[in-house]
């Protein structure tokens, strides 16, 4: 039987991925959902974002693969076949995007880049003091694969970084914590916030009043983790009590930011359309074909999710 592989990606424009699965694994068939056939005979789905209960209609699925390093999009609205496995994906050019996209966010903070903008829409000419990095402690709130690409990367940019993860992680240049019991600590030493931790319910507004006020005065906070990471109205009432000196922010709770939202005018936040780093189908098309082979063959898959965990 031909290798297949179902896409199912409602709203997206498959072309891309389709072309590079094909380039790896020329003879492979791909079909992209609703329009799919014979799914009865499906074992292999690449997603994001699925459609509530679709797995349901598979009966003989073994791998759900997710189009990114996140799976909270696939579990929010599906039960998962109790045959079936979770892949992410672990995407080494992912990893360099966030750590450049937080690295420049950082600078553009130190040197108020968002302030002079604002001047120069309103032509004030005024010259602001900056800090520099070595200055200046970075948080990292989630120090896994990612978290750890960044902070190499600010370490390497003179920043004083530290790391803070569920489990205990060790680092040769950076400071970590871990757990409840060193949250505290980590927090009321870092100047800067970056939130790359993966979602799950514990996870789920994290970024809230108790954090915001174990920060130090005129913390910065950057939000490249997910949406719903952060309790908005905190962090208005943070800005507006000046506990955070600003904000980040490059995911959100509903994407697109619907055009009436409070973030769009507020001056003291930085808003991305989540572009801090975006799968691209060409770098990582080799692993989908690899776990692809290893599924036909019986072998152990790569980057499979812990279910209990979430990530």
């Amino acid at each position: 039987m031909p290798k297949k592989i179902v896409i199912i990606s409602p709203g997206r424009d498959c072309t891309p991925w389709i072309r590079a699965l094909k380039k790896e694994e020329p003879n492979l068939i791909v079909e992209v959902y609703p329009d799919d056939t014979n799914r009865e005979d499906t074992d292999f789905i690449l997603t994001w974002n699925p459609p509530k209960n679709v797995f349901e209609n598979y009966p003989n699925l073994k791998v759900i693969a997710s189009m990114g390093a996140g799976i909270r999009h696939i579990l929010k609205e599906n039960k998962i076949p109790k045959q079936a496995e979770i892949t992410k994906m672990d995407d080494p050019l992912l990893k360099e995007d966030m750590s450049y996209f937080v690295l420049t966010t950082a600078l553009n903070f130190l040197r108020n880049i968002p302030l002079y903008f604002q001047q120069q829409n309103d032509k004030i000419w005024e010259r602001l003091a900056y800090q520099r990095p070595e200055e200046i402690n970075i948080g990292i709130m989630g120090f896994g694969n990612i978290g750890v690409k960044v902070g190499e990367l600010l370490v390497k940019n003179k920043f004083n970084v530290r790391g803070w993860s569920k489990s205990k992680k060790s680092h040769q240049h950076i400071e970590t914590f871990a757990g409840d019991k060193e949250l505290t600590n980590f927090l009321e030493g870092s100047n800067i916030l970056v939130c790359l931790l993966p979602l799950t319910d514990e996870t789920e507004g994290i970024l809230s009043k108790e954090i915001f006020q174990q920060l130090p005065k005129g913390a910065y906070l950057i939000n490249v983790g997910r949406g719903p990471h952060l309790i908005e109205e905190d962090l208005k009432n943070a800005l507006k009590n000046e506990r955070l000196s600003g904000a980040a922010l490059d995911v959100f709770q509903e994407e697109p930011l619907p055009k009436d939202h409070w973030f769009w005018n507020h001056k003291k936040i930085q808003l991305t359309p989540h572009t801090a780093s975006v799968t691209d189908p060409e770098s990582i098309s080799s692993q989908v074909i690899e776990n692809l082979n290893r599924l036909k063959k019986g072998e152990e898959l790569l980057h499979v999710v812990s279910l209990k965990k979430g990530y």
